[in-house]
């Protein structure tokens, strides 16, 4: 669909009220962090001469949208202020019939005159829709606000629909001295208890854990979110010739669990066989993990894995934990992230007695 561009404001400065507004609009948004996927996080904020009288952000996936949420939030006394208020959200609003209904016939139906919105959504059945709806209504549409930010937030959700594949972060932890796990591949304690909570966290905002076959048959892992709110994310094992016993915590019922190999396709309740030609033919997995609508990876391990997905520059982020305390003399090496094409580090920081390194990858793959 061919749409006219949308005149796009230049970003007032950071004391500028619409900045202001905007700003909490993506504030409200990143509530719905693990709560939503695979919707984007939205976040909608109504103002009447400076004064919010109403604010919203998408709660969970098949519930109300932020606009819908921030309209229903304005006090009856307030409710005639609707249609001389101007609609702050952090993405472009829906326009077509999926589990609610289109957020554009609401604001329309509320009168709304002015609609700023920071950037277009991608999501094909959307993208400019809901703007040429607005306007088509009448409504004046500004775009561009805090857009940078905005598309930083739902960065999965872009990258999944503009690149059709999932989000990938790689992550793991090591010693001080470059081993993940013991001079056997045996588990060893390499992070403090702070990093494991927050790891937990991460693992709260993503769609899947992936890791291989090997790391479970090392580990035995649960791959679940034990410490952090949120939905659990589906456990992925790249297991091609399915030599995980069916006894390992992968098959438990704690969360859906999805294995990827060489041999079946089937589905038995909460666990998937998902077959591929080849579990290391990365461009394949991943197609086939986009095909059933996960947006967004975690990839966990082993270090094969991880120097796979870095060495064929499939990696849109790196958190890469070191323990400045632990070491594990003749331990197993970690993964080299010299391999890491595109990435480049961001910024460190301390998370209790780790340091956490981000890396980010200024050449994505398509």
């Amino acid at each position: 669909m061919s749409i006219s561009p949308i005149e796009v404001h230049p970003l007032p400065s950071r004391a500028d009220s619409g900045d202001i507004f905007m700003c909490r609009c993506l504030e409200l948004a990143r509530l719905g962090a693990g709560w939503v996927s695979p919707n984007p996080m939205v976040g909608a904020v109504l103002v009447h001469e400076d004064r919010v009288i109403g604010e919203g952000y998408h709660q969970h996936f098949g519930g109300p949208h932020a606009e819908v949420l921030c309209l229903d939030a304005v006090q009856e006394a307030d409710r005639p202020l609707i249609p001389f208020s101007t609609l702050y959200v952090s993405l472009e609003p829906c326009a077509h019939h999926g589990k609610t209904p289109p957020c554009t016939e609401r604001i329309i139906r509320e009168g709304i005159r002015s609609v700023v919105i920071a950037c277009r959504d991608p999501f094909p059945q959307v993208d400019g829709r809901g703007v040429e709806q607005l306007l088509s209504a009448g409504i004046e549409v500004k775009q561009g606000l805090r857009e940078a930010e905005a598309t930083e937030l739902n960065r999965r959700f872009f990258t999944f629909h503009t690149r059709q594949r999932p989000f990938v972060i790689l992550k793991w932890a090591e010693s001080a001295d470059g081993a993940i796990a013991g001079p056997d591949r045996q588990p060893v304690a390499i992070s403090g208890e702070a990093t494991r909570r927050l790891v937990h966290r991460w693992r709260s905002e993503e769609a899947a854990i992936l890791v291989g076959a090997e790391t479970v048959l090392q580990d035995n892992p649960r791959l679940t979110n034990r410490f952090h709110a949120g939905r659990q994310p589906v456990r992925i094992v790249l297991d091609g010739e399915l030599r995980v016993p069916f006894h390992f915590n992968v098959y438990n019922d704690e969360a859906p669990t999805l294995i990827i190999n060489r041999k079946e396709q089937r589905e038995e309740g909460r666990l998937h066989y998902l077959k591929v030609r080849d579990t290391r033919n990365l461009d394949e997995v991943l197609e086939r993990i986009a095909g059933i609508g996960i947006m967004s990876i975690l990839v966990e391990g082993g270090a094969e894995v991880l120097n796979a997905f870095m060495a064929g520059n499939y990696a849109d982020e790196i958190r890469r934990l070191v323990s400045t305390t632990e070491r594990i003399p003749g331990g197993y090496a970690a993964p080299e992230i010299s391999r890491a094409i595109g990435c480049a580090l961001e910024y460190v920081e301390e998370v209790g007695q780790d340091l956490l390194e981000y890396y980010r990858n200024k050449e994505m793959k398509t």
